[in-house]
């Protein structure tokens, strides 16, 4: 007998494999999805944190506005003062925190009942540690 054409066994093996494949790829979708989602939620959670470090700071501007001198502390938050060269006046500055690594600093120069926004930046506060442990080619060697 000369059978000619793809057999029951070839159309079973491709079906093996195209739901395999299928399998595989799914698999990889649903975890690049699950990784992507946690990326978001981080940045949720930054900008909220930054938000809401961003309302703290305005009322802590307000409470020195009112206050007749300015005050140390405002709400647990250090208040520090320093001098700007360049404008010539004095500055008050603090930081209050985003999340973890992370906080808001705010530096004003504070001109009769109004102020003047020097600084209002987000910056990291964890401790950074140069890794030189490679050991990298630098150069033809003699």
């Amino acid at each position: 007998m000369n059978k000619s054409g793809i057999g029951v066994g070839s159309a079973s093996i491709m079906l093996v494999f195209a739901v395999l494949c299928l399998t595989i790829f799914s698999l990889i979708t649903y975890v690049v999805a699950g990784n992507d989602k946690a990326l978001v939620d981080a940045r949720v959670n930054l900008v909220r944190g930054y938000y809401n470090a961003d309302h703290k700071a305005e009322v802590i501007i307000d409470n020195i506005l009112s206050a007749d001198t300015i005050p140390d502390e405002v709400g647990g938050v250090e208040i520090n003062r320093g001098w700007d060269e360049e404008l010539g006046l004095e500055t008050t500055y603090f930081s209050y925190p985003v999340a973890d690594t992370k906080a808001l600093f705010v530096n004003i120069a504070i001109i009769d009942n109004s102020f003047k926004i020097l600084a209002w930046k987000m910056y990291d506060t964890d401790d950074w540690a140069y890794d030189g442990s490679l050991n990298l080619w630098t150069g033809v060697e003699d």
